[in-house]
């Protein structure tokens, strides 16, 4: 796939507490145009952010693309790219027979996921990647603009 016919997506959950204030950003370039998304719970974990981004972001796009997500979170990318065929075959129970953490949003990004065609990247957080850290900036807003309320 060409650069030019792929959209670039890069997502970021936070959340202030474990459970807490939770937000979650993404950026979305194709080509020279950008578009960014954020937005916040006031009760959730950080896992349910990151997932939250990509399902956002994924959601945003009007048609079948090819897409290239990057993203700091391992739990996202493990669980895309390595858990989730398994706990479809178990009926969405964990390799120990317990439910899925955050099924509703493992559904909802796998049913996103069959809509595209979608390439998973990892980079380190935090460590002075031009998106990730506007993303995390963005998901950070969404925390604050929730607090705001």
């Amino acid at each position: 796939m060409s650069d030019s016919e792929l959209i670039q997506i890069y997502t970021d959950g936070a959340c202030r507490g474990n459970p807490g204030p939770g937000g979650w950003g993404a950026l979305l370039k194709f080509g020279s145009k950008e578009k960014q998304l954020y937005g916040g719970e006031s009760l959730t974990t950080n896992n349910r952010m990151e997932l939250r981004a990509v399902i956002e972001a994924l959601s945003a796009l009007k048609r079948p693309c090819n897409v290239s997500v990057t993203s700091d979170s391992t739990y996202v990318l493990k669980g895309i790219n390595e858990w989730l065929p398994n706990w479809k075959k178990r009926g969405w129970l964990t390799s120990g027979k317990k439910p899925v953490k955050n099924e509703d949003l493992w559904k909802s990004l796998d049913s996103l996921k069959s809509v595209h065609n979608i390439e998973w990247h990892w980079v380190k957080g935090h460590s002075g990647h031009l998106e990730n850290e506007l993303v995390d900036q963005l998901a950070n807003k969404g925390i604050d603009e929730l607090q705001a309320i």
